[in-house]
């Protein structure tokens, strides 16, 4: 398992200070951003969020991924789902791209980082998971998760998770209004289960010296603070990273907070 080097206080991460400085004498940089979504979701969460950003004057690309919108189908593959993202990324010939990926996306990116490092400029991880080598992301999760994974699985008689709403409203949607929180799981399709049971070799991933940064919103209850929770417990799997933080819960900040949100992304992601 990759081993964390140690650095010298202020190096993982600037002030606002010293963000909100650049932004006033127009030195922000334009970056081409990638946006890859997570589980009960579809490239739409990114819309809000993606329109914030082009208006900075940004390049930004929100691709649907295999077995998700449009293109659904329960029996979809983790690797089918990095296969689509690697090959809109070669397909737009996109380069140096900052290549952000939310929650079950998390272990996505990892996965695409290993087959187009050289197009890589920054890995993003958001309130994501950042499975160990040999590890799916139910591994990521409490005990008590996985059972609860395990039984909707089981009984969902094709292979997908939906989620019951109660557990839902208070763990990915926490601080929306129940009307929003309602709408929100309304849009959401059961989740194809076998990507997230995948135990994934992630050796090359480990291996690899792109930049990283972990963008953590303090109000996610979708895992449990402690030994499970994004940070520092998903964070810390990634050696040395930047880490930049705000206010927010797994899904509702995307809707209700996109310009807050873009704000944030940004400043994981520039140089």
């Amino acid at each position: 398992m990759f081993k964390p080097k140690s650095v010298k206080a202020g190096t993982a991460y600037d002030t606002a200070e010293t963000l909100a400085a650049a932004a006033k004498t127009g030195t922000e940089q334009k970056l081409t951003f990638v946006l890859i979504h997570g589980a009960w979701a579809d490239a739409s969460f990114w819309d809000k969020t993606a329109a914030e950003l082009r208006k900075a004057g940004h390049t930004v690309y929100a691709p649907e991924y295999a077995g998700h919108g449009d293109q659904y189908d329960p029996k979809v593959t983790h690797e089918q789902i990095t296969k689509s993202v690697v090959d809109f990324i070669t397909g737009k010939n996109l380069k140096d791209i900052v290549l952000v990926g939310h929650s079950f996306g998390g272990t996505v990116i990892q996965k695409v980082s290993e087959q187009i490092p050289d197009r890589i400029k920054r890995l993003v991880f958001f309130n994501a998971f950042v499975s160990l080598d040999g590890q799916s992301l139910v591994d990521q999760t409490p005990p008590e998760v996985q059972d609860l994974f395990q039984q909707l699985k089981d009984a969902s008689g094709n292979n997908t998770l939906t989620m019951p709403f109660p557990l839902f409203r208070d763990t990915i949607v926490n601080t929306a209004s129940l009307d929003l929180a309602k709408r929100i799981y309304e849009s959401a399709k059961p989740e194809p289960a076998e990507p997230l049971f995948e135990k994934l070799d992630l050796k090359k991933f480990y291996s690899l010296n792109i930049p990283k940064s972990y963008l953590y919103l303090t109000s996610d209850t979708a895992l449990p603070q402690g030994p499970y929770g994004w940070h520092p417990a998903q964070s810390s799997h990634l050696g040395l990273f930047r880490l930049i933080t705000g206010e927010g819960d797994h899904m509702t900040t995307a809707y209700t907070e996109p310009k807050m949100l873009a704000e944030k992304i940004v400043a994981a992601g520039r140089d």
